[in-house]
């Protein structure tokens, strides 16, 4: 039986991940800052803030696949960005990414052929405005892929996926009326936003042996935006 962690395993992307791993019969562990009313089969719920420190209880003896999905999306002209801010940006998401990997590497190691996908966003090879605390945090996420990737082959596999936007609470606000949403699903070549689907279906592949010629890789599900423009 495979065993998998999905921290962020209780809302939007990491959400979806968790239960699609829970309907193929595996063990996952799925962390949260709020855990009430998360009951899925197969499924071991630990609260926990990205900002901590982690201590898995479970009783695991190896890890099959790591996912990381927490996330942020906090959006503003880069001269009223403080500090604070970007170093919260980067403790949800590098931080925390670090603490988990550093955490996990022993049980990774001991499974035959582990697989870890980390969450990069399509403003980092894009160069959006109001998204410079975000893509610094996710381009850190991208440097760490690649390394990662390079020291652990050629055992463990590290990729990313870099989606756009996607239709998730934490979205929410930027696609709160029909006149948002409309003008966003437009933005994209292929006319709609992403969901949490087409994301989740990213990552289970990547987490399993389709993928097994994968690593250090960071793939774009952003329905076009990274690579083509519609005229």
């Amino acid at each position: 039986m495979k065993n998998y962690l999905v921290v962020g395993g209780t809302r939007g992307i990491g959400k979806k991940i968790s239960e699609e791993l829970s309907l193929k019969g595996f063990n996952v562990i799925a962390t949260g800052r709020n855990i009430e009313n998360s009951t899925l089969p197969n499924v071991h719920y630990i609260q926990w803030d990205a900002k901590e420190a982690l201590h898995l209880n479970a009783e695991m003896q190896s890890l099959d696949g790591i996912v990381y999905a927490p996330g942020t999306i906090s959006l503003k002209p880069f001269h009223r960005i403080s500090r604070e801010e970007f170093q919260s940006e980067m403790e949800v998401n590098v931080y925390g990414a670090i603490e988990v990997l550093q955490k996990c590497l022993p049980l990774l190691k001991k499974s035959e052929k582990p697989s870890v996908v980390l969450f990069s966003t399509v403003a980092v090879s894009q160069g959006m405005p109001f998204h410079s605390s975000i893509a610094a945090a996710k381009g850190a996420i991208e440097g760490l892929v690649k390394s990662l990737a390079a020291e652990w082959a050629p055992t463990i596999r590290v990729n990313a996926i870099a989606p756009s936007l996607t239709a998730t609470d934490l979205a929410e606000k930027l696609i709160s009326t029909p006149e948002k949403l409309d003008a966003s699903n437009k933005r994209h070549p292929l006319q709609r936003i992403g969901t949490v689907e087409d994301i989740a279906s990213a990552a289970l592949f990547l987490l399993s042996e389709k993928s097994a010629w994968i690593t250090g890789q960071v793939l774009h599900v952003d329905g076009g935006m990274s690579k083509i423009r519609s005229l």
